[in-house]
């Protein structure tokens, strides 16, 4: 691990407009005083949705200054390539197969999966659906230290009973059962813990205010605030202007003939240029905004760690087939980088910034959080994360093995398999075939190239520890559906190349017409949501 200073781009690194606290002799002194947490959680961000790493379509001026004055995980990934299993382990320090939650709550398994009519060669694996209550909680170890805890806007991590005030957040303003914004971003919405108030209202927004709110009257005593957008998970919507915004500036020049390209199940997008999907990013960062410019405001900036991530990669294939992860292959619900990959940024007022290239995930967030607050850490509850604060203060850490588990089907086309990072090293088995995927990501970012076949020892030993962790968990398999039909199948795969992905490449044009139109009530449509 080295501190670099690359890899984002150079109007990134101007000046702290956000926060004021970046000069060095304070970063030198030690930190006495209990330090505020704020942390911000995106849904379905993708790596590269951000000005900050790399995006020239969408804008997030807050986030990129956000970003500049961070540490900058360059390599940060998520637990997990949907929702749920990344949010459990960020609550708890857990890989998915050790906590068992391990798709999104509410998806379906066993022979119960047939009834999507996908005709797919296995039957997802069970898993757990509540968050485990015998887990003691990132927000549970704050609240034990003295902390006023809150939550705001998306749990999906489990049904009544096991909501954020069942699991260490004193408030809650948001935060159920499911996973997707019902009703939308714009009020009314359907959501029992955020009561309706302004017609119109934007749901983003909201949850920012909600979030001010509670740091205005906490502000005297340490609180972890723990900011969970909705955003930006399909059903994508945005305003007529931001919309006109964005189409305006994919207009200016020509239109790509084609935005989407065959992956191996469903077509996938390759450019950035939807204004819907841009103008709900835009709005998430300006309810970003919202948020740290009453730190700044009200002087707690100096003494608040601010986290930003996301939950897992972009949406570019299935749901709203949303956004382009390129040069990162795949997307959320993919078993390559586009689904994992994600930024991944912590600030921390008294201590230096830049980029740092250790490998990391979001269970190491709640050990890391711990240190850096002064609090004592619980290795036996957060087992699989560790503390990255002497990756900030310049200790070379060394390389340990990440996992990730998903024996199911998604949305998005990606298949039921497990994963090993070692070093540069990624081993994927894939479970269909019982069959591997091997890539250097130092040399091949972009997954083009197995090289299993050519470098038959490193394969061997990535999956026997890949074998020997999941042996460990007792992390259950998917089986082989006795139904299977590969008729049925080649049906389904002909309808995707010939009715879906034309119908796709259509609405994709017809959203970048200057008379486009989705309704008459452009924040109860659902545009792009297929």
């Amino acid at each position: 691990m080295k501190l670099v200073f690359t890899g984002y781009p150079i109007s990134v690194f101007i000046s702290c407009l956000i926060f004021s606290s970046c000069n060095i002799s304070e970063n030198k002194e030690e930190h006495k005083i209990p330090p505020n947490v704020l942390f911000i959680l995106a849904d379905d961000l993708g790596y590269h949705d951000l000005g900050a790493t790399g995006s020239s379509y969408y804008e997030t001026p807050n986030i990129d200054r956000l970003a500049e004055s961070s540490y900058r995980f360059v390599a940060g990934y998520s637990a997990s390539r949907v929702c749920s299993p990344a949010r459990a382990s960020i609550m708890t320090g857990k890989f998915t197969a050790r906590h068992g939650i391990t798709d999104w709550i509410g998806a379906s398994a066993g022979t119960v999966w047939r009834e999507h009519k996908r005709h797919n060669k296995l039957l997802p694996a069970e898993y757990v659906h509540n968050l485990p209550a015998a887990d003691t909680t990132i927000a549970e170890s704050f609240r034990e230290a003295g902390y006023k805890t809150f939550f705001a806007g998306k749990w999906h991590l489990g049904s009544e009973g096991s909501y954020p005030e069942n699991h260490g957040f004193d408030i809650n303003k948001g935060g159920w059962d499911k996973g997707s914004p019902n009703g939308g971003y714009f009020s009314p919405w359907e959501n029992p813990s955020l009561p309706n108030k302004i017609p119109g209202e934007n749901l983003s927004l909201r949850l920012a205010d909600e979030t001010v709110t509670f740091i205005k009257e906490n502000k005297d005593k340490p609180f972890f605030a723990f900011l969970s957008f909705y955003a930006v998970h399909g059903p994508i919507q945005t305003s007529q202007e931001k919309w006109k915004k964005y189409r305006d500036k994919a207009t200016l020049n020509p239109i790509s003939e084609n935005g989407f390209v065959m992956e191996q199940v469903l077509p996938i997008r390759t450019v950035q240029d939807n204004p819907i999907y841009a103008g709900l990013v835009d709005t998430m960062d300006e309810a970003v905004g919202k948020v740290l410019n009453v730190l700044k405001k009200m002087g707690l900036d100096k003494n608040t760690i601010v986290v930003f991530t996301s939950d897992n990669g972009g949406v570019a294939s299935g749901d709203a087939f949303a956004t382009s992860n390129l040069p990162l292959r795949g997307g959320k619900g993919y078993q390559w980088e586009g689904g994992t990959r994600v930024p991944y940024f912590v600030y921390v007022p008294w201590m230096n910034n830049g980029n740092l290239d250790y490998t990391v995930t979001g269970a190491d967030l709640y050990p890391t959080l711990l240190d850096l607050a002064g609090i004592k850490t619980k290795p036996n509850q957060h087992i699989d994360g560790v503390s990255l604060k002497p990756v900030m203060e310049g200790t070379l850490l060394p390389d340990r093995p990440l996992f990730w588990h998903y024996p199911h089907y998604g949305n998005q086309g990606g298949n039921p398999s497990s994963v090993i990072r070692k070093g540069n090293w990624k081993l994927i088995h894939l479970y269909e075939e019982d069959s591997i995927e091997l890539y250097n990501l130092e040399i091949d970012p972009g997954e083009k190239t197995n090289v299993a076949v050519q470098n038959p020892q490193i394969a061997q030993e990535l999956k026997s520890k890949l074998n020997e962790w999941l042996i460990q968990q007792k992390a259950l398999l998917p089986e082989a559906d006795p139904n299977y039909s590969q008729d049925s199948a080649l049906i389904r795969k002909n309808w995707i190349e010939t009715q879906l992905w034309p119908k796709l490449e259509k609405e994709r044009k017809d959203m970048l017409k200057e008379d486009f139109e989705p309704n008459a009530d452009w924040w109860g449509s659902e545009v792009g949501n297929n």
